[in-house]
């Protein structure tokens, strides 16, 4: 005996799947709006099972409170919060414009069969449901005559609930904002009790012919600065700390400045320390060294 499929099966498999990835994408999503375009697909699939139960008030109410209304109040919070601009002009994975209309397209296509499979086919088991408060005027009857006073509880946390959201968003902070003063203060008063360095600390490839992240600075005295690379790179191990691979080409452009003095003027190598005047001396700042000093 084959089993009947109905109208409500066919849009319980199609929209249950689709409500469950719609759920998840709303949860691992990174960014905020695509995380409101998966909560509004999610209501949506609600919506068109509800009207496959043959259920139209909470059709309606689903599409009009939840995927209208609280959605919109998503929306708000999202521009109170602020989107960059980015996202919404950049199309950050080639095709997926094209991807989401056919997407779109393909599922009101399901949904307008499902749902209108479920309408001609008919329904089972309406007569239960309305003997149970199913239909609108029973339910209506629960929510305005039973349970009136917990409706209108749940309508004034709802109402107190984005109110409170809008003061939070637009109050004051507790703790104000440091002004550059007051950050020059106190990191002088640290300074004078830890001696951590007021200043900024030193970007990367400073006095070492390089600028790249992995390629610490160098003081003027040789040293290599450890504030001038990140933790994490050099947690990683992908620092450089080989001194005298960073003096290197410093030293050679030295040599090749000092090789093109001499030989404009004439002076063979080996010959400047001699050409020192008696009682002279000269200070030579040697790359990756402190300064040593030259006597004749």
């Amino acid at each position: 005996m084959i089993p009947l499929v109905t109208g409500q099966a066919i849009a319980f498999w199609i929209l249950g799947p689709l409500s469950i990835a719609a759920g998840a994408g709303m949860v691992f999503s990174r960014k905020p709006v695509h995380c409101a375009l998966c909560l509004a697909g999610l209501m949506c699939c609600l919506a068109g099972l509800y009207a496959s139960l043959d259920a139209p008030f909470l059709f309606v109410a689903q599409i009009i409170v939840y995927t209208g209304a609280v959605m919109m109040l998503f929306v708000f919070t999202m521009m109170m919060i602020g989107v960059d601009s980015v996202d919404e002009m950049v199309e950050t994975i080639k095709g997926q414009r094209a991807a989401t209309a056919i997407a779109v397209l393909g599922l009101a296509v399901l949904l307008v069969s499902a749902v209108g499979h479920g309408i001609l086919t008919g329904s089972q088991g309406l007569a239960q449901a309305n003997g149970q408060a199913g239909n609108v005027r029973s339910l209506a009857f629960l929510v305005f005559g039973r349970y009136v006073f917990a409706f209108e509880a749940t309508a004034a946390l709802l109402i107190t609930a984005a109110l409170a959201a809008m003061v939070l968003s637009h109050g004051e902070p507790l703790v104000g904002k440091e002004r550059q003063r007051a950050r020059l203060e106190r990191r002088t008063k640290e300074f004078a009790a830890t001696g951590a360095d007021p200043g900024p600390l030193p970007s990367p490839g400073i006095y070492a012919r390089h600028n790249s992240v992995d390629h610490p600075a160098l003081l003027p005295d040789g040293a290599i600065a450890d504030g001038s690379v990140i933790a994490t790179l050099a947690a990683r191990g992908a620092v450089i700390v080989d001194k005298g691979r960073l003096v290197a080409p410093t030293v050679r452009a030295d040599q090749a400045l000092a090789d093109v003095h001499d030989e404009q003027h004439g002076i063979l190598p080996g010959e400047a320390e001699l050409s020192a005047a008696p009682g002279e001396a000269e200070l030579s700042a040697v790359p990756g060294g402190p300064a040593k000093e030259i006597t004749p």
